[in-house]
């Protein structure tokens, strides 16, 4: 398997699971209705889990913009294989995306909550304040990245075809990842719904403003913005910080 479909299968995993709570838990008439955010949150991280174990051995496991951008700064990613990851990443959470819309897609017809629907395929704050919500991003995507980068020491390396590649998580198996993700969500869901993954929310966003679900609200692009530059800024930062601090 190539880097780059493993990193749009194990992005289609995470989605599958991630958005697939977010359904069953606020459409109507399912099994999992008003599950709560324990559920939520778990099953985001088992959908890291199971994504990390699939595309680990391939491509590093990223599977988030923001983590491939905080490895090619810290010298771990090549430069010019950032695009083909994101765009892997890309195309695999609107794969998922689709998935999940077609196995709910009785219960998105029968859903008069419009936000409801939204919060499905992608984030929105319930108390919209660009600082504090950028902040929220921001803070939970810096905490992962902190995180990830010293799990990995710095020593990650993918052999194929007899060259050796530098990548991401997949050098440091699937649970302690979705143990950080786990807790990003419990402490930092609350206000904004934790993307700390631009794919993730940018590509299902674009499928809701597609797919054809019956009444549904505005996709919020307005938003859309902040959950892209937020998580790209914090792992910036917390690849900063630890590089800065591996020389004291």
């Amino acid at each position: 398997m190539t880097p780059f479909f493993a990193e749009l299968l194990g992005t289609m995993l995470i989605l599958i699971l991630g958005e697939g709570v977010v359904a069953n838990s606020l459409l109507n008439r399912t099994k999992g209705n008003n599950a709560g955010i324990l559920a939520i949150t778990t099953a985001w991280a088992l959908g890291v889990f199971i994504g990390v174990v699939v595309a680990g051995p391939y491509s590093g496991a990223h599977l988030n913009p923001a983590v491939t951008l905080g490895f090619a700064l810290s010298g771990q990613f090549p430069v010019e294989q950032i695009f083909p990851y994101i765009s892997a990443q890309m195309l695999g959470a609107a794969l998922g995306s689709i998935l999940i819309w077609a196995v709910y897609y009785d219960h998105f017809k029968i859903t008069d909550d419009t936000s409801a629907k939204l919060a499905t395929f992608c984030t929105f704050p319930q108390i919209r304040h660009t600082l504090t919500n950028f902040s929220c991003e921001f803070l939970g995507t810096f905490v992962l990245m902190f995180v990830v980068l010293y799990i990995t020491g710095g020593s990650i390396v993918l052999t194929e075809h007899d060259t050796t590649l530098p990548v991401g998580l997949g050098s440091i198996g699937a649970i302690p990842v979705a143990f950080t993700v786990w807790g990003i969500g419990l402490a930092l869901g609350g206000p904004t719904g934790y993307a700390i993954n631009p794919a993730r929310d940018l590509a299902p966003r674009l499928m809701h403003s597609l797919l054809p679900m019956g009444k549904k609200e505005s996709s919020r692009w307005d938003y859309a913005w902040v959950p892209i530059l937020a998580p790209l800024c914090g792992a910036a930062t917390a690849t900063l910080l630890y590089t800065l601090l591996q020389t004291i």
